[in-house]
C-alpha cells in the first residue's frame, strides 16, 4: 500500500508511491521510439482495458460499453488507495499514514485526437459536469479532505496518454500549498472584511491590462506576479468557495469560457503542452467568505531549475500584461 510521509522541517506530505516502485535504471533517459500500432484504453471498443467505470454520460450501450460520451473510472495504477484505514501513526520523530485516497481518470470524449480547445462546448459541459459529481460524490467519505481535478495536456506536461483526459485525485490531508493559499485569503479578509479573489476580478475588469476575456459570469485574466509564461486565470465573478457548488448555467458558461481560452493559447503559442489545475475549497469545510474557487492554466514553455528549488522565486521573461495583450488580441471570443 502507498505511505504518506510527512516532513517535519516544511510540514509538507509526500506519497511513497510503493506499488509503482522503480529501480535505478528505470531512471535512465531514453530516446522515446515511435509508438507501435499501441491499442489506446480510452478508446471505444477497449472499456475492457480500463478499471469498470464509476460514472458514464452516455448515448448508447450498457456499463463498460462504447456509446459513452464522457465516461470516469478508477486510475489504472493509482497513486492512493482507496480501500483500508489511515492509521496514522509515529515513527520516532517522524509521521506517517498509509496512503488512502481515490485516483480517477475522467476520459473527455470518444475521440482520441481531439483536444480540449477543439472540443464541442456541450462535451466540455459535460467533462465538467462529471468534476462536479465525482467531487460531490467522494467528499461524503469523511477520510478525504482535500480533492484536487487537473489536466495534464502533452508529454511536457506530464501526460502519459495522448487520449484527451483529466484527473482526479481525493487525499486524506490538505496539500501545503493549498493551505497557504487558503490561510493568506483568510488573513486578508481578517484584515479588509472582503475576499482577495473578489477584490483582483474587481481590479482586473476595471484595469484592463491583464483581462484576457470576461462573460457575465466569468474573468480571464493574467495574474499580476505569474510563475510562468502565459500562465492564466479562470475566476468566476459571483463569490463561491467550493467548485462543485457550482449550478447548471455556471458550468455552461465555464464549458465556453474555457474551450476559448484553451483555443487562444494554441493559437498564440502553436500548441503548447499545459496542466489545469481547479483550486477549490477543502471539501469537509463549510463554505467560506474569503476563499473563491478558480482554475490555473500553466503552458509549459520553461522549466524549473536550480534557482527555483532553492529558492522558490520564479524566472519569468514574459510580462503579464503583455502575455494578456497576445491572448485578449488572439480573438476567437
Amino acid at each position: 500500500m502507498p505511505e504518506l510521509r510527512k516532513d517535519p522541517i516544511t510540514g509538507r506530505w509526500v506519497i511513497i508511491a510503493t506499488d509503482r516502485a522503480k529501480r535505478p535504471s528505470d531512471f535512465v533517459r531514453r530516446v522515446p521510439e515511435p509508438p507501435a500500432s499501441a491499442i489506446c484504453p480510452f478508446c471505444y471498443g477497449n472499456e475492457n482495458k480500463t478499471p469498470p467505470e464509476v460514472l458514464a454520460y452516455r448515448t448508447s450501450g450498457n456499463r463498460d460499453q462504447p456509446g459513452w460520451r464522457v465516461r470516469v473510472v478508477p486510475n489504472k495504477f493509482p497513486v492512493l488507495g482507496i480501500e483500508g484505514e489511515l492509521n496514522r501513526q509515529g515513527e520516532g520523530m517522524y509521521d506517517k499514514m498509509n496512503g488512502i485516497g481515490a485516483h480517477e481518470v475522467i476520459i473527455e470524449g470518444p475521440d482520441h485526437d481531439k483536444t480540449l480547445g477543439g472540443m464541442p462546448e456541450k462535451l466540455i459541459e459535460e467533462v465538467l459536469w462529471a468534476f462536479k459529481e465525482r467531487v460531490t460524490d467522494l467528499k461524503k467519505d469523511r477520510r478525504f479532505r482535500y480533492i484536487i481535478l487537473f489536466k495534464n495536456h502533452g508529454d511536457a506536461a506530464g501526460a502519459s496518454l495522448e487520449h484527451p483526459h483529466s484527473q482526479l485525485i481525493a487525499l486524506p490531508v490538505i496539500p501545503k500549498r493549498v493551505k497557504e493559499e487558503v490561510d493568506a485569503a483568510r488573513l486578508f479578509h481578517d484584515l479588509k472584511e472582503r475576499c482577495i479573489f473578489c477584490d483582483i476580478v474587481r481590479y482586473e475588469t476595471t484595469a484592463g491590462v491583464r483581462l484576457i476575456s470576461e462573460t457575465d459570469r466569468f474573468t480571464v485574466l493574467a495574474p499580476y506576479a505569474p510563475r510562468f509564461p502565459f500562465e492564466t486565470w479562470i475566476l468566476p465573478k459571483v463569490h463561491q468557495s467550493h467548485f462543485e457548488d457550482a449550478d447548471a448555467p455556471t458550468l455552461a458558461n465555464l464549458a465556453w469560457v474555457l474551450g476559448t481560452t484553451i483555443r487562444k493559447l494554441e493559437k498564440v503559442l502553436e500548441r503548447p503542452a499545459y496542466n489545469f489545475i481547479v483550486h477549490s475549497t477543502p471539501v469537509q469545510e463549510g463554505t467560506l467568505a474569503y476563499y473563491h474557487w478558480h482554475i490555473e492554466i500553466i503552458p509549459k514553455l520553461t522549466k524549473v531549475a536550480g534557482f527555483e528549488w532553492a529558492t522558490g522565486f520564479y524566472i519569468n521573461p514574459t510580462p503579464p500584461e503583455e502575455s494578456a495583450k497576445f491572448l485578449r488580441e488572439a480573438g476567437l471570443g
